[in-house]
């Protein structure tokens, strides 16, 4: 005797299907199922559904009433799954190359075969990977902040000298030039990126979200007091233009991450040690614990990939003497940022006030050459070397 199946009232259209599927899948191909019911459409609806799924109903043996139906199983679900294969392991780390084939599926999903590829440019691991991006995710998703209450935008700003209000708008219209190019890299990272890697997909886009928000507490400190916006200087967008042209994921990274950001780090400490006022710390501030995040995956990353491939460092310096080369003829830093760093830092046009901000932003230059020999030698590059590829880094800080 073949098993039974009872739908009672329960139409096929109506989730009698989900039984019916469910007892098939105890059976081997060939073997039988009797389905009983009372529902009106029981057979011309059983009958399309066996041919759907590669099933077949059996001829009804006569003086067999036509609520009792008997399935022939097909072997279409077997076929149909004979050629999938897990893309990885959900919990594992991810394989060291991803199947374009494996399409949108989630990591350790069993994929069926013929669903179309994903156009993504980077699959294998080491070209985008870093150990430290899952927990780097889980601090970035813990650490995201709301621009309307973590700063307090009332905190008064009318004792700050014109002079160095000028300063702090043309710094912070420099900082939003520099924030959009580092908001685009991420964001265009992404798309290429395989999702098998979904922890460093998870942390671009919190990187990208980060970089939006930076965008927006910079432009509303610019127009606190109610001014216009500072200058962007030519050499100054010729200079992120040239990040936004970096093809490939790890010297775009490297470029941004680990040189110009880390650079920024040290950029975003000063004008919180040297702030005027309070709204002006705290947007330092608080940029400056993302853009952390964001420099320890660039190192860790570059990291990774130059202790799996040791060649890979002779590209990387092959990316900064090019960046160098493109840059040799532009300005550099915008003057107007560089004189509202002196001013910033003296916080008052007294000569003796203006020497020492010269001699501050001026170790603010030494502090940031150190930290980029310090992020190279982490890399791999020897100090000699990781001296050299900082003295090229360019001269606009991003």
């Amino acid at each position: 005797m073949p098993p039974t199946t009872d739908l009672e009232d329960l139409g096929l259209d109506e989730g009698g299907h989900l039984l019916v599927d469910r007892a098939l899948a105890q059976l081997r191909p060939g073997d039988r199922l009797t389905v009983t019911g009372r529902h009106p459409a029981l057979g011309v609806h059983l009958a399309a559904w066996c041919r759907a799924h590669g099933h077949r109903l059996a001829d009804d043996a006569p003086g067999v009433p036509a609520e009792k139906l008997t399935i022939v199983k097909g072997a279409a679900g077997e076929q149909r799954w004979r050629d999938a294969r897990r893309a990885g392991v959900a919990q594992g780390p991810p394989d060291t190359s991803a199947d374009p084939r494996w399409g949108l599926a989630a990591r350790g999903a069993l994929v069926e075969a013929g669903g179309p590829p994903i156009g993504a440019e980077w699959t294998e691991r080491d070209h985008v990977w870093a150990d430290i991006a899952p927990r780097l995710y889980a601090a970035a998703a813990a650490s995201q902040w709301d621009p309307a209450t973590a700063v307090d935008w009332t905190a008064p700003t009318d004792g700050v000298p014109p002079e160095i209000e000028r300063a702090v708008v043309q710094l912070m219209t420099y900082l939003v030039e520099n924030e959009q190019a580092a908001l685009i890299i991420p964001a265009r990272l992404l798309s290429q990126l395989h999702p098998h890697f979904r922890e460093v997909m998870q942390l671009l886009a919190t990187q990208a979200a980060d970089e939006a928000r930076h965008v927006e507490v910079f432009t509303r400190r610019g127009l606190l007091t109610g001014g216009l916006l500072g200058t962007s200087s030519a050499g100054g967008r010729a200079s992120l233009q040239t990040l936004l042209a970096e093809p490939d994921f790890t010297t775009a990274s490297f470029l941004l991450s680990v040189l110009g950001e880390g650079t920024f780090v040290d950029l975003l400490r000063f004008i919180h040690r040297h702030a005027p006022d309070r709204v002006t710390a705290d947007v330092a501030q608080m940029a400056l614990r993302d853009e952390a995040r964001h420099v320890a995956f660039g190192v860790a990353h570059t990291a990774h990939l130059a202790h799996a491939d040791q060649s890979y460092l002779g590209l990387l310096r092959a990316s900064v003497e090019r960046r160098h080369a493109t840059l040799l003829d532009t300005a550099g830093l915008n003057t107007e940022v560089f004189d509202s760093l002196v001013l910033l830092a003296a916080g008052s046009w007294e000569p003796s006030a203006i020497s020492r901000g010269w001699q501050a932003v001026r170790d603010l230059q030494a502090t940031m050459d150190e930290g980029r020999r310090r992020r190279l030698a982490v890399i791999g590059f020897p100090d000699d070397e990781a001296a050299e590829l900082s003295a090229l880094h360019t001269r606009n800080f991003m």
